[in-house]
């Protein structure tokens, strides 16, 4: 496999916090960070500017580790040039609960959910750097990758575009070949079908309220415990599958 890194960009911005001050709750005994380093990778397309502009969220949870793995299985993807990327632009946020990484919790080292936090006036420095890239960049897919605990298979939640839900349908067939595809009718608290729910908690992150046309939106989820090799190949697997089926209704709808 030959990685070629030109085909890539890696940036990083240091988020910062508008006050320094002492968590409210005792997360830990200490101040919190002024400034959190915040990194993201770009896949370029073949043709610079005439790519679908799709962004990838991991590790907004600091203790779900999959996704930020699998994120970073997809950049070494990106580097091998895959034909599959050709008229994407993917822009990869591995880690967007830095500090929750580093402990391995859930919420940020402000005690944050971050994930609650969204559209919200938040100042949270990390969910105030992504909303920036979400006005900045108005992609026209968004990928959240998640685990949850509660779980014994895959699903997903879906809102924004109505194709959200064909595009991750299939994904979660496929993931399936590598862990149990969840058929609940309750899932996480909420109503399901097919492993698919279409209703939210608030705050999550999303596109901009004022982006129009409304992006798609999907959220894949693995098992937490489910062994590690496992959710990331099913991660991987499930994010191939939306792209392609992107790329096949849109070869579609030219056709029309």
């Amino acid at each position: 496999m030959t990685l070629d890194t030109s085909w890539l960009s890696f940036e990083g911005h240091y988020a910062q916090r508008l006050l320094k001050r002492t968590p409210a709750k005792l997360c830990l005994a200490q101040d919190l960070p002024a400034e959190i380093f915040m990194q993201k990778i770009i896949s370029k397309p073949l043709k610079q500017g005439q790519g679908y502009k799709f962004g990838i969220f991991a590790g907004l949870h600091g203790d779900e580790e999959a996704g930020t793995l699998a994120a970073h299985e997809l950049v070494k993807w990106a580097a091998t040039q895959p034909v599959e990327l050709a008229d994407f632009e993917l822009h990869i946020y591995p880690v967007c609960n830095p500090t929750g990484a580093d402990q391995k919790t859930r919420h940020s080292v402000s005690c944050a959910d971050l994930n609650r936090e969204f559209w919200m006036g938040s100042t949270e420095p990390e969910v105030m750097y992504l909303e920036s890239e979400l006005r900045r960049e108005q992609f026209q897919g968004i990928i959240q990758l998640h685990s949850d605990d509660t779980s014994h298979g895959v699903y997903g939640f879906v809102r924004g575009s109505i194709l959200s839900e064909a595009l991750l349908k299939p994904a979660l067939a496929k993931a399936a070949e590598y862990l149990p595809h969840n058929f609940n009718g309750t899932i996480d608290g909420f109503q399901a079908e097919g492993g698919i729910i279409r209703e939210y908690y608030e705050g999550i992150l999303s596109a901009p309220p004022e982006q129009r046309p409304r992006p798609l939106e999907m959220i894949f989820e693995t098992p937490d415990l489910a062994p590690m090799p496992q959710q990331v190949a099913a991660t991987l697997a499930a994010v191939k599958t939306i792209l392609a089926e992107y790329r096949h209704l849109q070869a579609y709808a030219a056709d029309l």
